[in-house]
């Protein structure tokens, strides 16, 4: 059953590529102001991945040289973007123990079969004082209570799981992370708008966080 739910989550991603890249390029303020977020986060040193890389949206222009997804089209993309691939899932990384410096994660967490799974294989891959940053849209903001509503007619979000900050803080407490913080941007009540959006420490108000801890 596990598998099967796998591959009903992976299928959109396969089948929709072009789609996915133009909500990019639709939206790409809202794309920035994200991107923004991830970058003060993610350590300009040092040997990382992704787990969920897509078509390598964040991993490229953040220098994050290995990435790892379930989705053969995907995969594609994120190699014409310079990024060594695999595909793999995040509840079973294909690494050695200690393997990185720092791990990636940008709205994949709603797509994993388990989520806790997957942080545990990230810690074990991570090196000792590695670090996790974890971006997604908190299901109690706005935007995360929109998609949620609206979830069933998205052919990407319609088998997601939306998780709040402190889902994702406990998920992370529980496997031992340490040093938990944040930061969140987009405030405004739309991805249809002009400009990059600053963003500023904590949670609550913006829809977007982005959560780092350490191993």
């Amino acid at each position: 059953m596990r598998r099967y739910g796998r591959l009903i989550k992976e299928k959109p991603f396969d089948e929709h590529l072009e789609r996915y890249e133009e909500w990019f390029e639709r939206h790409e303020s809202a794309y920035r102001s994200e991107l923004k977020a991830v970058r003060e986060m993610v350590p300009s040193e040092g040997e990382g991945l992704e787990v969920g890389v897509g078509s390598g949206r964040f991993a490229g222009p953040l220098s994050i040289k290995k990435g790892i997804d379930p989705s053969l089209e995907m995969l594609k993309g994120a190699r014409e973007r310079g990024i060594e691939v695999i595909k793999g899932v995040g509840e079973r990384l294909p690494f050695r123990n200690k393997s990185f410096d720092h791990i990636l994660i940008v709205t994949t967490i709603c797509f994993f079969d388990d989520a806790e799974r997957a942080l545990k294989e990230c810690r074990r891959v991570l090196k000792d004082g590695g670090k996790i940053m974890i971006g997604f849209i908190d299901k109690k903001s706005y935007l995360g209570k929109l998609y949620e509503k609206k979830k069933e007619k998205n052919v990407f979000y319609r088998e997601a799981t939306f998780f709040s900050f402190n889902e994702v803080k406990e998920m992370l407490s529980g496997q031992k992370f340490k040093d938990i913080s944040s930061i969140h941007t987009l405030f405004e009540r739309s991805v249809d708008h002009d400009g990059v959006e600053p963003f500023k420490e904590g949670h609550g108000e913006g829809s977007f966080v982005v959560v780092s801890a350490r191993k």
